[in-house]
């Protein structure tokens, strides 16, 4: 079991950079795959980006790779996404979540995370 808890969003103006951060507490932490997901009013909820259990695999949707970065620091259970170049289109609720871990690449399927945050906005304004 973990809880996962976002934190970093706010408001930015286009081609500016956030970074979201994702403070998890419960013991298999490190067992687990992690993604960013978002959701914008009124739209179904999107995959962003998925990191393996180690960190050494990573996962992007073709609109934010080059400029979203995910990452994980297992010490200090907290998982980040650096957003750099930001667009008007990435508004949206963003959530981190937590899924078991798998063969192949981590998962941008959102059904296979069975752990999700409350969720942090971010907005960016053009």
């Amino acid at each position: 079991q973990v809880q996962l808890v976002e934190s970093g969003g706010g408001l930015v103006q286009a081609g500016g950079s956030l970074r979201l951060s994702c403070a998890a507490s419960g013991r298999p932490f490190s067992t687990y795959v992690m993604g960013w997901f978002r959701q914008a009013p009124g739209k179904e909820r999107e995959s962003v980006a998925a990191i393996s259990a180690s960190g050494g695999r990573t996962n992007y949707v073709d609109s934010v790779k080059g400029r979203f970065t995910i990452s994980r620091d297992n010490a200090k259970n907290t998982v980040y996404l650096q957003m750099n170049s930001l667009k008007p289109e990435d508004t949206a609720v963003y959530y981190c979540a937590g899924a078991r871990t798998a063969w192949g690449p981590p998962s941008l399927r959102s059904y296979e995370y069975a752990y999700w945050g409350q969720g942090t906005q971010v907005t960016v304004s053009s």
